[in-house]
């Protein structure tokens, strides 16, 4: 791209007023007039902030990446976007993911970028930001911030599946409080995400197999010095992609999408892959729907021996080769012509890597588990489908017939859930309504229910449990997800009563209740869903405008994209 085709020299390369002020005001920060004059100028998107704590480090990643950038002849700029913490934001951080690719797509247009790398970590910031950077679509680049040491614990490693465990345990007495306590000490001892194949994890993969990331940038730890180094190398990158002029949309091709689903089953990724992926084709504009995630029949067997759906951590899956091993031993599956943010096809990221643990990172022929990916099911209780990851579920729990025992809402079931007088036996299952994305609002990770604390005493540790409402990527268990339509909006899943009989048969992708269409509609009918909508602000924005989770869960106006023209000038 030469100079006066840069999109930056639209204020910089100006004459008369409008120049003089574009650049006086930059200048207020010391910067020679040089490095206004025709260099590409590459934004740092950076989601820091000490309230989450996954991206506490990014200052330092950001100094990394514009040091590649000036080395490569560009000039960085540092912004910042809204940051969404998973571990303190409330109600859930789920609820601003579409704020903050607002935020991001209006930074980057308001603007004069020529090109963009994306600081993305914990778990909502990656996909809020790839839908950002994809609806103004100039040429971009991803640096996760990777994923922090295991943790130790009593001479055992530990992450934050582990948290799930802790926390059963204390509710039923094998843990006290005191060594509750302890455990957090030891859980989360470095910088980074999670270290187990949660949806952060799982969204650095994500952006890797998409090819929006150079090779490696999956699974490097956050205290590695290798993190910065790959910060750097991306921002020698962005440089030249500016000058190729390659841009996310192409890049993000159909072919694209379906080798971060095949990857998804491999890795054992969190169900939150679904609703992420499917906006960000939203935005990008490729056909994609919730069925293009059944890839149970598809022969993708379950690679990663990771935390929830295995032993390991994201350290010892690096240290293994990391994602480039396992795309390599994927790649009869995969679409290895496809272009990445490198230039070069998908193939060149792991031509030339080796595994250095098979009990880490499994092969084709001696899979970790022949079971993986994600199962849609759909039924009379999910007419748009529903979720559900058999990797981390009871096998014998996958075909199960049993009595819904049902809570209308968060607060039913936190009243109820520890009730010595519930009427819940162990081949029961659980429902938990009005958690969907415009119930409660914002979709909480809230699907994988606590096990009632009397079952839990008799030593039962898994239920089949259904809700519209999402589940952390470090969870695990016989759970169905993402049920559409929601509950609140009517759905089929509004009208289960206690005792209904509830059928999940995973090999045939069904889940059934076990009621007349008539009896559906005559309880429908009857339905009093009261207002939703809360009176002002954001949320009521959200609440107007969310679609259904299956698909994606965006604003219904943001679908596709603007572009990078701006269309009016102030000056």
């Amino acid at each position: 791209m030469q100079k006066e085709q840069l999109r930056s020299q639209e204020w910089f390369g100006k004459k008369g007023k409008d120049g003089f002020i574009y650049r006086a005001w930059m200048k207020n920060q010391g910067i020679p007039s040089h490095q206004l004059n025709g260099k590409p100028v590459i934004g740092i998107c950076n989601t820091w902030s000490e309230l989450t704590p996954c991206n506490a480090h990014f200052r330092e990643i950001a100094e990394s990446v514009k040091n590649g950038i000036y080395e490569a002849g560009g000039f960085p700029v540092e912004f910042p976007v809204m940051s969404l913490g998973e571990t303190l934001m409330k109600p859930t951080a789920m609820l601003f993911r579409n704020l903050v690719s607002m935020d991001v797509e209006e930074s980057i247009r308001a603007n004069p970028l020529d090109g963009v790398v994306l600081l993305c970590g914990c778990d909502k910031t990656t996909p809020a930001l790839v839908m950002g950077a994809c609806s103004v679509d100039i040429p971009t680049i991803v640096v996760s911030g990777g994923p922090m040491l295991t943790g130790k614990h009593r001479g055992k490693d530990i992450g934050t599946s582990d948290i799930w465990n802790f926390f059963e345990d204390n509710r039923s007495g094998l843990m006290t409080d005191e060594e509750l306590y302890v455990a957090e000490s030891c859980l989360a001892r470095s910088r980074g995400h999670c270290a187990v194949m949660g949806t952060a994890s799982t969204m650095a993969c994500m952006v890797e197999a998409l090819g929006l990331s150079l090779a490696d940038n999956a699974a490097i730890p956050a205290s590695d010095s290798r993190r910065k180094a790959l910060a750097h190398l991306s921002g020698n990158r962005i440089v030249d992609m500016v000058r190729e002029d390659l841009k996310p949309s192409q890049i993000l091709t159909r072919q694209a999408f379906d080798n971060a689903i095949t990857v998804n089953a491999a890795i054992g990724g969190s169900t939150n892959f679904i609703i992420h992926l499917l906006a960000i084709a939203a935005r990008i504009g490729v056909d994609l729907n919730i069925d293009d995630f059944n890839t149970l029949d598809k022969g993708v067997p379950l690679l990663a021996n990771l935390q929830p759906s295995g032993k390991y951590f994201m350290e010892d899956f690096y240290y293994a080769g990391g994602l480039p091993v396992l795309m390599k031993e994927l790649q009869s599956h995969l679409h290895n012509e496809a272009i990445t943010v490198s230039g070069k096809p998908m193939s060149a990221n792991y031509e030339d890597c080796d595994c250095f643990n098979t009990d880490v990172i499994g092969s084709m022929s001696s899979p970790f588990n022949t079971t993986a990916g994600i199962v849609v099911v759909k039924g009379n209780l999910c007419e748009n489908g529903a979720v559900l990851k058999p990797s981390a579920a009871t096998s014998a729990l996958l075909q199960h017939r049993g009595k819904a025992v049902v809570f209308e809402n968060i607060e039913d079931y936190r009243l109820k859930i520890d009730d010595p007088e519930l009427d819940v036996e162990e081949g029961d299952v659980l429902v938990l309504k009005n958690v969907g994305p415009r119930g409660y609002p914002g979709m909480p990770e809230v699907g994988n229910m606590s096990i009632p604390k009397k079952l839990l005493d008799k030593g039962i540790r898994d239920m089949v449990r259904i809700s519209d409402g999402r589940m952390s990527g470090t969870g695990f268990g016989t759970v169905v997800l993402h049920v559409s339509p929601e509950a609140a909006v009517g759905g089929t899943l509004a009208v289960v009563l206690n005792g209904d009989m509830i059928t999940l048969d995973v090999a045939n992708k069904s889940l059934t209740l076990e009621l007349s269409d008539e009896e559906i509609l005559t309880r429908k009918a009857n339905l009093n869903p009261g207002d939703h909508i809360v009176a002002r602000g954001y949320t009521h924005l959200y609440q107007k405008h969310v679609e259904q989770a299956h698909l994606g869960a965006d604003f219904d106006f943001l679908k596709g994209s603007s572009g990078s023209k701006v269309v009016k000038d102030s000056h």
